[in-house]
């Protein structure tokens, strides 16, 4: 199991698709002690990936200490960052204080399609920093990629930069409209789009070592099963069931994208509410209604129960991008 905790809505980049707004530092975050309290609950509770995220998480003074906590509760750390702030410095510091590894965006092989979408001109350019300082300090670590129409015909080449550069995996991400991405909803995939992206994903891995995974796109494991290729994965979405997400107040959701409120880490234990939330109960069920509930992958697969949200205003409704549907014969 693997929780992401925003650590911070502080961040130097201004993405057109940030699902939490990010900028300025949000009034009442989680302070340092606040922030271990969380760490050794969610170690309590199971987890085994602690992923700390923003905002940018190095605009935090304390993200080293914290990092450091972590890895001594047992969790694996690992950081999602745009890259910019990582210095060779802050590299040496986050192994030193028990980071295994640095996810670092990169959405294009053209550094300036990549600056347009991160707001900042410079961004791709900080970016390959970030990730040679990694692997200069000897930090694992792996490329993010946000798809969207203008760069899906792009992601085999930043697979294949992604290889030259020497990352461990390239995790895709499928956007889902939320945050400031709803301003460019209509700049994502479709249903067909998807289908194709998917598949060209799995071909792609069958032609590299590192490790590929889309992400929001579930129905990547009915494809995959489908061409008869295993993706070392056992399902598609995690949210509310393997995975789940605390903002920099303290709140839990049951993803990134599906902003559902839990309840607060100031109130009420990390532990209760990921045992006991209603919603997540119900998640956990995965009895969606819709093509979803009667689909023979279900349980691989589960739909993106967050872009059900978006476009249906049910998380437990049938996922809107998916071409399957439960045919017969697909």
């Amino acid at each position: 199991m693997l929780v992401s905790w925003n650590t911070t809505n502080a961040c130097n980049l201004y993405c057109k698709h940030c699902y939490r707004d990010s900028g300025a530092r949000a009034e009442e975050e989680l302070n340092t002690e606040e922030g271990k309290k969380l760490i050794y609950e969610i170690a309590g509770a199971g987890f085994k990936i602690m992923i700390f995220s923003g905002g940018e998480p190095l605009m935090r003074d304390d993200i080293y200490e914290l990092v450091e906590y972590a890895a001594g509760a047992g969790l694996r750390p690992v950081l999602g960052s745009n890259g910019t702030l990582l210095t060779p410095e802050a590299a040496a510091r986050l192994k030193a204080s028990g980071a295994m590894a640095v996810g670092i965006s990169l959405d294009s092989t053209n550094p300036a399609k990549h600056d347009d979408f991160r707001g900042v001109n410079g961004a791709w350019r900080g970016a390959v920093g970030g990730i040679l300082a990694c692997q200069k300090a000897e930090l694992p670590f792996q490329i993010h990629t946000t798809v969207m129409d203008w760069n899906s015909s792009d992601i085999e080449a930043i697979t294949d930069l992604s290889v030259g550069l020497g990352a461990r995996g390239h995790h895709i991400f499928f956007m889902v409209p939320t945050g400031r991405a709803v301003n460019i909803e209509a700049e994502t995939l479709r249903a067909e789009q998807y289908e194709d992206l998917l598949r060209r994903i799995i071909v792609k891995q069958g032609q590299v070592d590192i490790e590929l995974k889309p992400t929001c796109a579930p129905q990547f494991m009915r494809i995959a099963r489908q061409m008869g290729v295993d993706m070392r994965f056992s399902r598609g979405c995690l949210a509310g069931t393997a995975y789940c997400i605390i903002s920099p107040r303290g709140d839990v959701q049951p993803c990134a994208y599906l902003n559902i409120p839990l309840g607060n880490v100031r109130e009420t234990g990390f532990k209760e509410i990921w045992r006991n939330s209603e919603v997540l109960q119900k998640l956990r069920t995965m009895e969606y209604s819709g093509s979803c509930g009667t689909c023979q992958f279900t349980k691989i697969c589960g739909g993106c129960r967050a872009r059900a949200y978006y476009y249906h205003g049910d998380y437990m409704a049938e996922e809107p991008w998916c071409l399957y549907h439960g045919r017969k014969g697909y």
